[in-house]
């Protein structure tokens, strides 16, 4: 779809660009010529991740631990990139979730998730948006939102909660920033099934109900997502701007949000739920030391 050199020299940094969907989009943004910089809080992980796409197409990827969730941090590491050459996009990727009936969540469930989506977002796109404004280089966001910013969704409050509010800030900064010449979108991915996020949203691999909301009939392919992705970062498209671009099978036109199934769940199916979500936090956790 898309010329060989179409991001060549463009230089990309992609928050949770170690796993899933962010190391999805840096292995396209590298294929096609660009400069990239990872961050993420698993510093094994970034490196396996910058080491194989170094290696498959002879760019620079630059990696970093970071929790966003810190703003001076965040701060510190852009102002590192920014000393050498500025950015010329920014991908708002990283992000937390778990399903869990809002009655049953604590505060500290509801935070966690809030400061990474909501603040620790803020914090990377106030610190880029910043530079660039400030050395008048025009510069492209991307921010990685759901179908719940239109619909909302059961059982995943906390996330549909703080994506609204990126949401409002991917319009409010296309407003405000243009003048600047920085773009300002948003996509907002159906099911694209990826290891982490699976194991926490669909620990028990429930694909057939979930199918039964997307009217294609089918997950989403990695290659949808990179080629969407890519087309908002390139040259051409510099009109397109304050938009969230839904790429789901059509499913949140079907109404009721995604995990709006679940309703069926008794208390103890919940409970075993939570057993596989643990598990898979603890074999995360296991695997990290």
């Amino acid at each position: 779809m898309f010329k060989k050199d179409l991001l060549k020299n463009k230089r990309i940094l992609i928050t949770g660009g170690g796993t899933g969907l962010g190391k999805e989009m840096a292995i396209h943004f590298a294929k096609h010529g660009a400069v990239l910089f990872i961050c993420g809080r698993r510093e094994n992980v970034l490196k396996e991740t910058a080491d194989e796409i170094s290696k498959k197409y002879s760019t620079k990827v630059n990696y970093q631990t970071l929790d966003i969730r810190a703003s001076k941090d965040v701060d510190d590491y852009v102002h590192s990139i920014f000393e050498e050459s500025p950015l010329d996009g920014l991908v708002n990727n990283a992000a937390g979730n778990f399903i869990s009936p809002t009655k049953d969540l604590s505060h500290k469930g509801f935070d966690a998730i809030a400061n990474i989506v909501f603040h620790g977002t803020f914090y990377m796109t106030h610190s880029v948006g910043k530079r660039w404004i400030e050395s008048s280089y025009k510069g492209s966001i991307i921010n990685i939102l759901t179908t719940w910013v239109w619909t909302g969704s059961p059982y995943v409050v906390p996330s549909a909660m703080s994506k609204s509010g990126i949401n409002a800030m991917t319009k409010s900064l296309a407003a405000e920033w243009g003048k600047y010449g920085i773009k300002v979108n948003g996509i907002a991915p159906g099911p694209f099934p990826t290891k982490g996020a699976w194991e926490r949203l669909n620990p028990e691999n429930n694909d057939g109900d979930m199918m039964s909301t997307v009217p294609l009939g089918r997950v989403g392919e990695m290659s949808e997502l990179q080629n969407l992705a890519t087309f908002l970062m390139a040259d051409g498209c510099d009109y397109l701007t304050g938009q969230t671009i839904g790429i789901d099978g059509a499913q949140y036109l079907t109404g009721g949000g995604t995990f709006s199934q679940l309703d069926k769940l008794s208390d103890e199916d919940w409970e075993n739920m939570r057993k596989l979500i643990r598990d898979a936090n603890n074999k995360d956790k296991a695997n990290r030391s």
